[in-house]
């Protein structure tokens, strides 16, 4: 345990490190995507039955959790492997369990951190209710952990910059920018709905604005069992690529 505890203090100091840059930029965008948005729609447009700038508060800030825990642990790989520095990690007796939670682990606190500094910031704009606490802590705990263990995929695939940016602008981006953040899914049309239905951040946003309204597109119980498929599926992946080494070891 001591190397797990080691590696995840390590991850977590160099991010809070440079917190202006990890944690206060992405609450400034969530705020300025909610003073653009809520400003330009909030007279006009209910979802839900809910006004749009309390709809969209917590689309936001489940996306920014999202967001930076796969920016964390992609980014921490890349630029350990790109300055070499990824050796320190890699000859100590750190067993790949050890290695995948701490990085998982760290991604989604850091996610968590910016979830919360979105939501204090974002409330002064939009009364909100909380009808379930328990669903909010569990998608955003479960989201967080998804992306943090797609974000160690990531950065153990891409050699460079360019290519973990093209994952994440690619792939990420796309997931999360069309998920429902900024709309109910009922107000496409029948096919966008159904290919909706195949984007698993979807169930992750819904779920997450479940906990607040206590409506959603799809019942919570099978948002979060998407969810936790999902982070299955991503671990597991992501367990068989550490114990194996690929383009760590090799």
């Amino acid at each position: 345990m001591i190397s797990f505890w080691t590696l995840f203090y390590k991850e977590l100091l160099r991010f809070w490190k440079v917190s202006f840059q990890t944690i206060a930029a992405p609450v400034l965008t969530a705020l300025l995507y909610l003073l653009i948005f809520g400003h330009v729609l909030d007279e006009h447009v209910r979802v839900l039955g809910i006004r749009y700038t309390a709809f969209l508060v917590p689309g936001l800030v489940m996306m920014q959790v999202l967001q930076n825990a796969f920016a964390n642990s992609s980014s921490s790989l890349i630029q350990s492997k790109v300055t070499g520095s990824i050796v320190f990690v890699l000859l100590p007796p750190i067993s790949y369990g050890a290695f995948f939670a701490a990085y998982v682990l760290a991604a989604a606190a850091r996610g968590l951190m910016v979830g919360l500094g979105v939501l204090v910031v974002t409330a002064w704009f939009a009364p909100l209710q909380i009808e379930a606490p328990l669903w909010i802590l569990a998608f955003a705990l479960c989201g967080g952990a998804v992306m943090g263990a797609l974000g160690v995929i990531a950065g153990i695939w891409a050699e460079k910059f360019d290519q973990l940016a093209a994952f994440q602008n690619f792939l990420i981006m796309p997931l999360t920018m069309l998920s429902g953040v900024f709309y109910s899914i009922h107000s496409l049309p029948e096919f966008w709905q159904r290919v909706s239905h195949y984007n698993p951040v979807f169930y992750m946003i819904d779920g997450f604005r479940y906990g607040f309204f206590g409506v959603s597109d799809v019942a919570p119980q099978n948002s979060l069992a998407v969810v936790v498929a999902s982070f299955v599926a991503v671990s597991s992946l992501t367990l068989w690529l550490l114990k194996r080494g690929w383009k760590l070891r090799a």
